[in-house]
């Protein structure tokens, strides 16, 4: 993991298109800006955690219920 120290309108770039800016700094608080290619997908950690969460659930009882189908149809 690489740490960087940065003031309030300085910032890093990242590969040849991403920049990100310290917008502002407040009460423990950090405002961040960014700059990339719409393509590029920027999410919060948390939110990231989140989607991965709901994906692995849905997963697991799509998986249950084809799992109880296939019982199903293998009594018939």
């Amino acid at each position: 993991m690489l740490i960087l120290s940065r003031k309030a309108d300085e910032g890093i770039v990242i590969g040849e298109n991403i920049h990100i800016k310290v917008i502002s700094i407040d009460r423990g608080s950090v405002k961040l800006g960014f700059d990339a290619p719409p393509h590029t997908l920027i999410l919060r950690s948390e939110l990231k955690e989140a989607i991965t969460s709901e994906n692995k659930k849905a997963s697991n009882d799509i998986a249950k219920d084809a799992l109880t189908s296939i019982g199903k149809a293998i009594k018939h």
